[in-house]
C-alpha cells in the first residue's frame, strides 16, 4: 500500500482537527519515545534470545 502525497495531507489534516496545533509537539514525542523503547525491548530479546543459545550449545 503506497501513499501518495494527497492521501498524506489529507491524513496530516485529519490529525490536526483531532489533536489541535498545540498537542503535535507532544504527540510526535510520545509516538518517538514509544518506537525508541519499542527498538531497545527487541534488541534485548533478541540478545537475550541469543545468549540462551550459546548456553544450550
Amino acid at each position: 500500500m503506497n501513499l501518495g502525497a494527497p492521501e498524506l495531507l489529507i491524513v496530516l489534516v485529519v490529525i490536526l482537527v483531532l489533536f489541535g496545533g498545540a498537542k503535535l509537539p507532544k504527540l510526535a514525542r510520545s509516538l518517538g519515545q514509544a518506537q525508541k523503547e519499542f527498538k531497545d525491548g527487541v534488541s534485548d530479546g533478541l540478545e537475550d534470545e541469543e545468549s540462551k543459545e550459546v548456553k544450550d550449545a
